[in-house]
């Protein structure tokens, strides 16, 4: 399966069969950790747990076999790194039919952040279980699903523009770029939200984060993290239908609505 088919085929899955991991697949996901790098060259140290051996559990998770926990030192693009790196192993997971989901808010984190052995200047910003999708998601599951609609999508012409924010971008005008910017629109985020927003200038895009909630200062953005999940389904898709771009941060000094901040771009 190709990119595009892994991201319409993946959902969260919070209902698990309880069967343990196949090895091979285990050890295909780790080797694979190892390797899943991101467009801002930070590195990220990738841990693996038994869920009943380290007691490691959330109260939206059953029958989850293992745990895949992430720390990296907290410097600027953090998230955005997190995210990119993230969202490939999750993928990769999901080649193998292996089934994950993000978790950030419903889990004991000072009890993973032990797990993980977490530093001074880290974050752990988010963790997934591994397992084999159940056959039937659980009553819970499914009410969480409708409670975010889970299953819906901004519009295209909701989330990307053609040279301003005054000028949206429907499917038919985005030529080359509208696969990449399809596989943003179906990227997972916190709660649904859809923060990332894009501005096409012809050989350039460039990615802005729609903020849609107030953080502590200090604290880190887990909106960034969508955009970092973002950035990977745009960067991945766009090199599958032959278009090598590449990554650069330079605001473009566009006009943007008040919430609205410049993250990244990419260019042919």
């Amino acid at each position: 399966m190709n990119t595009m088919d892994l991201i319409r085929a993946r959902r969260s899955v919070r209902t698990f069969s309880g069967e343990a991991l196949k090895e091979e697949d285990f050890e295909r996901i780790a080797a694979f950790a190892k390797e899943a790098d991101n467009p801002y060259g930070l590195e990220i140290e990738w841990l693996f747990f038994g869920a009943k051996d380290a007691g490691l559990s959330s109260p939206v998770i059953v029958g989850e076999d293992k745990y895949i926990a992430g720390k990296t030192a907290r410097v600027p693009h953090a998230e955005e790194a997190f995210g990119y790196s993230f969202e490939r192993i999750v993928l990769f997971a999901q080649s193998a039919g292996v089934g994950t989901t993000w978790i950030a808010g419903t889990m004991d984190r000072s009890l993973f952040e032990k797990a993980v052995s977490l530093g001074e200047g880290e974050v752990m910003p988010c963790v997934s279980p591994l397992g084999y999708p159940a056959k039937k998601m659980s009553v819970r599951e499914t009410v969480m699903r409708k409670g975010i609609k889970a299953d819906s999508r901004f519009a295209f012409t909701d989330l990307f523009f053609s040279g301003s924010f005054e000028r949206p971008l429907t499917p038919g005008n985005a030529g080359k770029w509208q696969t990449p910017l399809e596989a943003v629109r179906l990227a997972p985020s916190a709660v649904n939200k859809q923060p990332w927003r894009a501005v096409v200038n012809g050989d350039t895009v460039h990615f802005y984060e729609k903020c849609n909630k107030s953080k502590a200062e200090g604290e880190w953005d887990i909106q960034k993290i969508d955009m970092g999940i973002a950035l990977c389904h745009f960067e991945l898709t766009a090199r599958e239908c032959g278009l090598p771009v590449s990554f650069f941060i330079e605001n473009p000094g566009i006009s943007c609505p008040a919430d609205t901040f410049y993250i990244a771009s990419y260019k042919l």
